[in-house]
C-alpha cells in the first residue's frame, strides 16, 4: 500500500497530460472488460439495487419540475460518486494483478 506522500505525487504526475492520455488508451483498450468487473462489483456490493429504483420512482413523481430537476442532478451525482469509487477500487485492484503478474 502506497504511503500518502507517494499517493499524492502519483496523482500529481497523472496531472501530465501525456501520462493520463496513455492511462486512457489503456483503459479504453480494456473498457468491454472493466465494464463487466464494475457491473458485477456493483451488483455484488448492492449499490444499485432496490434503493436504486425506489429513489428513482421517488424523483419521478416529484411534480415541480425544477425541485424534479434538482433532485435528479442530485440522484445522478449520488450514483456516479459510488460507481467512481467503485471503478477506482477495480483499477487498484487491477493496478496490484497487473503489478503481481509482472513480478512473477
Amino acid at each position: 500500500m502506497p504511503s500518502e506522500p507517494q499517493l499524492e505525487a502519483a496523482i500529481e504526475r497523472l496531472a501530465d497530460g501525456e501520462r493520463l492520455r496513455e492511462a486512457e488508451s489503456t483503459v479504453a483498450a480494456a473498457a468491454p472488460q472493466l465494464q463487466r468487473v464494475l457491473a458485477a462489483a456493483l451488483a455484488s456490493g448492492g449499490w444499485f439495487e432496490g434503493s436504486h429504483q425506489s429513489e428513482l420512482e421517488r424523483v419521478a413523481a416529484i411534480e415541480d419540475p425544477h425541485e424534479r430537476v434538482t433532485a435528479i442532478a442530485t440522484l445522478l451525482a449520488e450514483e456516479t460518486r459510488i460507481a467512481m469509487l467503485v471503478g477506482v477500487t477495480v483499477g487498484w485492484s487491477l493496478a496490484d494483478e497487473l503489478g503481481e503478474s509482472a513480478a512473477d
